[in-house]
């Protein structure tokens, strides 16, 4: 009984995502036919890639409310440079490079700045959004209709195996997460910070480098999920990633993983990912408005945060 015990409570959230299905199956069969099942993996390919980065930020006590306004600079200038004719593997690096430089910039301001990552990272949302805002004015950047943007289209709606190539994407990042924070220093150096940041300092872990790196991993990943909806969509839109900084860290606590750091993993980032798009799917097939969808979205977040500060 006690074992019995013990593997609900370390795996409550796979339990939660079966639960969920096998009730949504029950109301709607469509739901487990397998074009809707990849259809839902795809839907959740872009927020678990961005939530797989929070998951770094998170574990070491910290919080990037930048993700958004990094996925909507990065896929505006990709889109750009794939409509002046740039090979789409130099946009790809430049729109990446410029994930890196805003999560870097994240980093600095919390570790050098010694600002509060809420703050910090509010601050570089605003700014970012801003300057997407300038560079688009206003309007969304179509990737034309040549060659390059046909290939650079099949990143985001692109098929291997019958299987849309953003789930291979998804898959990918996680195993990397996984062996980073599972089996490499630098995971036992995250884990640690989050634990117990004075203690990191005193074993002579350099925690400013940590900070850096994980916003980093955080901006880097933000702006592949750029590209990811940019290439779906073959265009650029100014207001895309809004509200996905809220679904990325509903991913990571939904998924176990504790707001004040140190405890939770990539695992169950991937399944928090999923009962976000399993639900989001579920409301669809149901033909629930937006709106509701919205609220009971905010409900899951508030519940799933609640849980956490429960367990401390």
């Amino acid at each position: 009984m006690e074992s019995l015990k013990e593997f609900l409570k370390k795996n409550k959230s796979l339990i939660v995502l079966l639960v969920f299905c096998f009730i949504i199956a029950f109301i709607n069969p469509r739901f487990l036919t397998v074009s809707n099942i990849l259809n839902i993996l795809r839907q959740t390919s872009i927020n678990s890639v961005i939530a797989t980065g929070m998951t770094f930020v998170i574990l070491t006590g910290g919080i990037d409310l930048s993700v958004g306004s990094t996925l909507a600079l990065s896929g505006a200038i990709a889109a750009s440079l794939i409509s002046q004719g740039t090979y789409v593997y130099l946009a790809v690096i430049i729109a990446l490079a410029i994930g890196v430089g805003i999560g870097a910039l994240n980093g600095l301001l919390i570790s050098k700045g010694k600002l509060q990552p809420f703050i910090a990272t509010l601050g570089v949302m605003t700014l970012i959004r801003g300057l997407t805002l300038v560079f688009t004015d206003g309007r969304p950047i179509s990737t034309g209709n040549t060659i390059n943007s046909t290939a650079f289209s099949n990143i985001g709606s692109g098929y291997f195996l019958k299987i849309p190539l953003p789930i291979y994407i998804m898959i990918i990042v996680f195993l990397i997460a996984y062996i980073v924070l599972r089996y490499n220093r630098v995971g036992r150096y995250v884990y640690a910070l989050g634990c117990n940041e004075e203690a990191t300092i005193y074993s002579g872990i350099n925690t400013d480098r940590i900070k850096i790196l994980v916003y980093t991993i955080s901006g880097f990943l933000a702006a592949l999920g750029g590209i990811i909806i940019t290439a779906r969509l073959s265009s650029a839109q100014p207001q895309a990633g809004t509200g996905y900084e809220l679904d990325a860290i509903a991913a990571v606590v939904l998924g176990g993983t504790s707001l004040a750091g140190g405890i939770g993993g990539i695992t169950g980032t991937i399944i928090g990912a999923l009962i976000i798009g399993v639900l989001n799917n579920s409301l669809n097939l149901m033909n629930v408005s937006s709106y509701y969808q919205l609220l009971l979205k905010g409900l899951v977040i508030l519940v799933a945060v609640l849980l956490d500060r429960k367990q401390k």
